[in-house]
């Protein structure tokens, strides 16, 4: 890990079998105006031609580094792509998501100017037609007691500074992995800040019969994060759940 100084941005993509939408992911990496950066894509087992499609990116810019991993899923292949991040700071695209041309250089200068270790960004959501759906727009500033009242940091908005967290946070096989994820570094960052004044920095493409989709499903993964995850006892648990679902009707409409 370089945790030392220099700006240099890893971002973190986990690939299985997305051939079909990499390729706007991988050029909004590439295109952004702070290009200090390292795109580490871990190719999670895929049957399909997404790696090759990644190793013909890596072979016209030096900044692209493929590894191809056994399937172990999300958690792991995100684990083991931090583990070889060469950056100070770590930021996560999924494979099927992309970014506006600044949003690094904006997270970066959030960062900065108000003196943090997290920063997070408004995100538009999409259909797979191209239809946009909600616009998500967090607070301008999250605490843990904020967190878990919703997760205000969608995975594709986040990044962090190893050096002022004094590492890295891993990435459980748990539902809600992202949010339990975000949970912890918040924790230990004491806060979070929004780099933007709501245009959307991120854009993500909710697939039809995507996990997240199932909201029952999100729900049962909800409440175990608060009990076994967080050790929130039945009042306070209950007292969680009813923001989380008010703030999940809200991200939707």
């Amino acid at each position: 890990m370089n945790g030392g100084g220099g700006r240099l941005v890893s971002v973190v993509m986990p690939l299985y079998n997305g051939e079909r939408f990499l390729r706007r992911p991988l050029e909004s990496v590439l295109a952004q105006s702070h290009g200090e950066l390292e795109l580490v894509v871990i190719d999670d087992g895929s049957t399909d031609g997404g790696a090759d499609l990644v190793d013909d990116y890596a072979r016209g810019d030096r900044r692209v580094r493929l590894v191809r991993t056994p399937n172990g899923g999300v958690a792991a292949a995100r684990n083991r792509a931090i583990d070889l991040a060469q950056g100070r700071y770590v930021a996560f695209l999924d494979s099927d998501d992309w970014w506006h041309a600044d949003k690094l250089r904006r997270q970066l200068d959030a960062l900065d100017a108000r003196d943090a270790a997290i920063a997070y960004a408004s995100y538009q959501r999409v259909a797979e037609d191209g239809s946009p759906l909600a616009r998500v727009e967090p607070p301008p500033e999250v605490d843990h007691r904020a967190m878990l009242c919703s997760n205000h940091i969608g995975n594709c908005t986040g990044i962090y500074d190893r050096s002022r967290l004094g590492g890295d946070g891993r990435f459980r096989r748990i539902g809600h992995e992202d949010y339990v994820f975000w949970l912890d570094l918040v924790r230990r960052g004491g806060r979070a800040v929004r780099a933007d004044d709501g245009e959307p920095l991120a854009y993500y493409l909710v697939r039809k019969g995507s996990v997240s989709s199932n909201k029952l499903r999100a729900a049962r993964w909800q409440w175990n994060i608060y009990r076994e995850v967080e050790g929130l006892n039945l009042a306070e648990s209950a007292y969680y759940m009813m923001h989380y679902a008010r703030h999940a009707i809200g991200k939707r409409r």
